[in-house]
């Protein structure tokens, strides 16, 4: 069976579990149900996970091997107990050694980190999708420079993964404009969205269209800088051939979000 690979949206520093002051009590509520029925919506349940995090860029395409690494709380002004959250999932070295071959194969810039933790681009969603923390889990960076191509070709060397039952999950947000979360962007921000699921939905235009991003309807408002939605053009390099599809999509705090699955069986 060959696993999808998915796009989702991690939320806002810890927002799942606290909360939330900002905008109505309920405004994350919608975007945990779906994380917590990610799993059950899979032909399978996955083997490993592999996580690409908007949170986490290297010189080259890094793979963290740590066999239990720890959590980095890299948000800041959020209540006490946010920086006492805990995820026990293992690691898994042997899938790390296989993810820096397959990219090194691919003529990437590859290397291994056995000492990197995971940020809350992959702690923070996998508590609510692995809640018992019993999926192995392995975290990939972005490659410094931010080039869309690389990512995408990334993904292309990774796709072999998913028929070994491993889940490849890019972790971002498919808005993330600090300063544009505010009505007066939320038709901008439905406008990049119908873009978005537009351009995920043809296998056969998509790489051009992912990797000319900025041009899109309101682009550089979406994302004044690109590393949460470079997970995205690993999600889709691993999907060749493969259409796109938007399986979950919100208004929080007056901007559309939305998630994304590629080569999900009809």
């Amino acid at each position: 069976m060959t696993l999808p690979t998915v796009y989702l949206p991690h939320g806002a520093g810890p927002c799942f579990f606290m909360e939330w002051e900002r905008g109505p009590a309920d405004a994350w509520d919608r975007t945990a149900a779906y994380l917590r029925g990610l799993i059950d919506s899979l032909p399978e349940r996955p083997k490993a996970i592999l996580v690409v995090s908007g949170h986490w860029e290297a010189p080259a395409f890094t793979v963290g091997s740590a066999r239990w690494p720890q959590l980095i709380y890299d948000y800041a002004g959020f209540p006490e107990h946010t920086y006492r959250l805990s995820f026990e999932a293992p690691g898994s070295p042997g899938l790390a050694r296989r993810v820096k071959t397959l990219l090194a194969s691919a003529g990437l810039p590859a290397a291994e980190d056995a000492a990197h933790g995971w940020d809350h681009g992959v702690f923070v969603p996998l508590k609510l999708v692995t809640p018992d923390a019993d999926i192995p889990v392995v975290q990939l960076s972005l490659q410094a420079g931010l080039d869309p191509q690389a990512h995408l070709a990334a993904g292309r060397a990774l796709a072999p993964l998913r028929d070994d039952g491993v889940l490849i999950v890019g972790s971002g947000m498919s808005w993330h404009n600090m300063r544009g979360f505010s009505p007066a962007f939320t038709a901008r921000s439905a406008a990049f969205d119908a873009w978005l699921e537009a351009a995920v939905a043809d296998p056969a235009g998509r790489d051009e269209a992912l990797a000319h991003w900025a041009g899109a309807p309101y682009g550089r408002e979406a994302h004044p800088r690109e590393e949460h939605l470079l997970p995205l053009m690993v999600a889709a390099g691993a999907a060749p051939g493969q259409a796109g599809e938007v399986t979950f999509r919100d208004q929080v705090m007056d901007v559309v979000i939305s998630a994304v699955e590629f080569g999900r069986a009809a």
